[in-house]
């Protein structure tokens, strides 16, 4: 599985390769693979670290399963492949974007363009069994996402964490919080965000105020 991620990605993670839950998954999603249809497709699983280079990262935004309908999910998290109908919770992302600085509605659900911008879009399980939501969960991905999370705070600097919900606030609990901006907000599912705890956030605003205070190229959204 390992062999499907960037190589300045695996150079990095080569300790966490080699540690025993890691060894542990990589069986149980060979299985699910070989067994199941599962999302996203196997050379798809790393696609945010494959599209956002550590070097490059300025922001991470925090998901929390890979969407499991059909074709839908493309290893980065809210996004979905082109020609896919919008999510509820990337309609509302979008939605917030267009009162926030005026960005107009895409098309398309990809969100490539952002991890091309270095903006790691990272699930907390990185695979779903088709049709069974949080079905890979607590196999050890949870584990492994939580030490790449880690691993940005303690080497890097001035990354912008959007957390949005109580599971990616709680997922974010080992950000060094002075080395790095933290924004938090409800989640943007139609749940939350009619409740009145998403729209308003003012994220993507705000990150990009930050980056530039750091002279730090911004993010076209």
């Amino acid at each position: 599985m390992k062999k499907n991620i960037e190589k300045s990605w695996r150079e990095i993670l080569q300790n966490e390769f080699c540690k025993p839950y890691f060894n542990e998954l990589t069986k149980f999603i060979n299985q699910e693979y070989s067994n199941h249809i599962c999302y996203p497709n196997e050379n798809e699983i790393f696609n945010a670290f494959n599209k956002c280079s550590f070097k490059e990262i300025k922001v991470v935004i925090i998901g929390q399963d890979p969407y499991h309908g059909e074709n839908q999910a493309n290893g980065l998290c809210f996004s979905v492949n082109d020609n896919m109908k919008h999510p509820p919770s990337l309609i509302n992302i979008f939605k917030e974007l267009k009162t926030d600085i005026n960005k107009d509605i895409p098309e398309s659900a990809n969100l490539i363009s952002w991890a091309n911008q270095g903006v790691l879009l990272l699930n907390a399980t990185l695979s779903v069994r088709k049709g069974e939501a949080g079905s890979h969960q607590k196999q050890g991905w949870e584990k492994f996402t939580d030490s790449i999370i880690s691993l940005i705070s303690d080497e890097k600097e001035n990354v912008v964490f959007l957390l949005w919900g109580g599971f990616a606030k709680k997922k974010g609990k080992n950000i060094d919080k002075t080395k790095h901006h933290i924004l938090t907000s409800g989640h943007p599912s139609p749940l939350s965000a009619n409740r009145g705890y998403w729209f308003g956030n003012k994220h993507f605003s705000k990150t990009n105020s930050f980056l530039q205070s750091k002279n730090i190229s911004i993010i076209n959204w």
